[in-house]
């Protein structure tokens, strides 16, 4: 092992220990980091079941529990930079020279993280609302530190930024909790438009989910080369909507052709 002492200019005894003690900090920090990692995922689900048992607002749990998670992990990441005998005055110092540089390069996260706030704060939604954000329209999941996601009705998961978010147009379908339903059924020239008016107060009359509560409308929208638009608004529960809107069709076109109303053909 001389030549070894010769090469490097220290002794094979001084060597060994010295690459022993970096050995043993390395392992020790891969352990911190890989205990530390599993304890901040087991304390963030603890709080989630703790959250969701005391009937927090879902937006908050998912939130606070991302949070928590990312606060953790970079504790765990400092005391590993820490095990391996690194000065964390030494590791301070050089991020304060990058500063500049890293507050450019996570404003849009900052943003986000902002947004998430922002959300939280004033509600434009929560989670398990109908929403159309950024010409997204879904069901919110989850409103994460940085993102909130929604699920769209082909079960597509649609990954949104919170700063956009908070400072776009939300529109919340499930807010309220009625609904007005709105068709517009094409007729044609010759009909009896009271007989027509007849026919569907009779099917919205027939239909509990129909809010009686309410008053319906039945009048003619347009005036077009084929026929005549008749446009018909009635409430629903907001529940209720989306199979109300497409039942009500069915039973205009079933009850049209028993009573003998006829569409407009095709014009070539």
């Amino acid at each position: 092992m001389s030549w070894i002492e010769e090469f490097l200019g220290i002794k094979y005894t001084d060597l060994n220990q010295f690459l022993l003690r970096i050995g043993t900090n390395i392992l020790a920090a891969i352990i911190i980091v890989i205990i530390g990692f599993w304890l901040s995922k087991m304390i963030s689900k603890g709080m989630s079941r703790i959250l969701r048992k005391s009937s927090t607002d879902e937006g908050l749990i998912t939130f606070s529990t991302s949070f928590v998670s990312l606060v953790l992990k970079i504790l765990v990441i400092v005391t590993a930079i820490t095990q391996l005998g690194i000065e964390m005055t030494s590791f301070v110092a050089i991020l304060g020279a990058a500063g500049l540089a890293i507050g450019m390069a996570f404003s849009g996260t900052l943003s986000n993280f902002a947004g998430g706030i922002m959300i939280l704060v004033l509600k434009p939604f929560k989670v398990g609302d109908t929403v159309l954000i950024q010409t997204q329209k879904g069901v919110v999941r989850e409103i994460q530190i940085f993102n909130t996601y929604i699920h769209t009705a082909d079960n597509k998961v649609v990954v949104l930024p919170n700063g956009p978010v908070a400072n776009g147009t939300i529109i919340n379908y499930t807010r309220e909790t009625k609904r007005r339903v709105e068709w517009t059924i094409s007729v044609n020239y010759g009909e009896d438009f009271d007989h027509i008016k007849q026919t569907i107060r009779g099917i919205l009359a027939s239909e509990n989910r129909i809010l009686k509560d309410k008053d319906n409308f039945i009048g003619i929208a347009s005036l077009n080369a084929s026929g005549m638009d008749v446009t018909i608004w009635a409430w629903t529960s907001t529940t209720d909507f989306s199979a109300v809107q497409h039942d009500i069709n069915e039973h205009i076109y079933k009850s049209f052709k028993v009573n003998g109303i006829q569409f407009p053909s095709s014009q070539s």
